[in-house]
């Protein structure tokens, strides 16, 4: 569930466990004041290696196994496209 951060007229700044789908508060939970939904920066958003693919942080050995199998598929698919033209 997202965390969504409000401001209490009264009591200040709180974080709410939120389903995307609630409704915004409009009472505080300790004092019961109005308060205001804020736009939050508590993005926990992680991207590692090169791009945004799965395939991105793959181990060595699997991309060295998929770069011989795909050369394989093209060798066999270039002698047959040969052979086709003969």
């Amino acid at each position: 569930m997202p965390t969504y951060e409000y401001r209490c007229e009264k009591c200040g700044r709180f974080e709410e466990f939120q389903r995307i789908t609630d409704d915004p508060l409009k009472t505080c939970p300790r004092c019961g004041g109005p308060v205001k939904r804020l736009i939050s920066s508590n993005v926990s958003i992680i991207f590692k290696g090169s791009g945004f693919y799965t395939t991105d942080n793959r181990s060595k050995e699997y991309k060295e196994q998929a770069k011989k199998e795909n050369e394989a598929t093209t060798s066999t698919s270039s002698t047959a496209a040969s052979s086709a033209a003969h």
